[in-house]
């Protein structure tokens, strides 16, 4: 009986841990938005080319002169690292090395203003 009432508890927690880490909208780029510690991270890509929306508490678009970040791409079996750069006003851009394909799985982490910032995405 306690292994069904462990194997409950897990499957909420996991439960109640996945929306924020879900792509729940489309954003104003016509890509999916995640939030991560109130900020939206909408991601749109074209080819190969990643970008990132960054927006602020208050859904203003937050600057991203100073932000560092990357991209950690799942795609083919492999496992490949795209430093991302700022672009004014409130981008983050790198490109992989090829098209990204339906299904491939794309995670953000960047640091602005003392903020670990992550977000989860798979490719429609």
């Amino acid at each position: 009986m306690q292994k069904y009432i462990f194997l409950v508890m897990i499957v909420a927690l996991t439960a109640s841990v996945g929306p924020a880490t879900a792509q729940t909208k489309k954003g104003n780029n016509d890509g999916p938005v995640v939030t991560s510690q109130g900020h939206a991270i909408e991601f749109v890509h074209k080819g190969g080319e990643m970008i990132f929306y960054i927006g602020d508490h208050d859904g203003s678009p937050l600057p991203t002169k100073e932000m560092k970040g990357r991209a950690t791409v799942q795609q083919g079996g492999k496992t490949v690292t795209v430093q991302l750069k700022p672009v004014n006003p409130n981008m983050m851009v790198g490109k992989a090395e090829t098209e990204l394909a339906p299904q491939v799985r794309v995670v953000f982490s960047g640091n602005v203003h003392g903020h670990s910032l992550t977000a989860r995405y798979t490719v429609e």
